[in-house]
């Protein structure tokens, strides 16, 4: 019972951590390099069109299933 409700509220984290992890690759990392131009814009295309989407999709996905109990024992 404790383990499965650890779960559930690990779960919560994983889709904040994602979220988290999102806004830190598009604000952090991306709109600098939006901003400086150049050869700059080809990493900043890929962290925004290709790593975004993997991660929130991934650690999204696993948080949600954790919160809805499909890890439950």
């Amino acid at each position: 019972m404790l383990m499965n409700t650890l779960k559930r509220i690990l779960g919560i984290v994983w889709i904040l951590l994602g979220l988290g992890a999102v806004w830190y690759l598009i604000y952090n990392q991306a709109v600098p390099l939006w901003k400086a131009g150049g050869e700059s814009i080809i990493p900043a295309v890929i962290y925004v069109f290709v790593l975004c989407p993997i991660i929130a999709g991934s650690l999204g996905c696993f948080g949600w299933f954790a919160w809805q109990g499909e890890f439950d024992e």
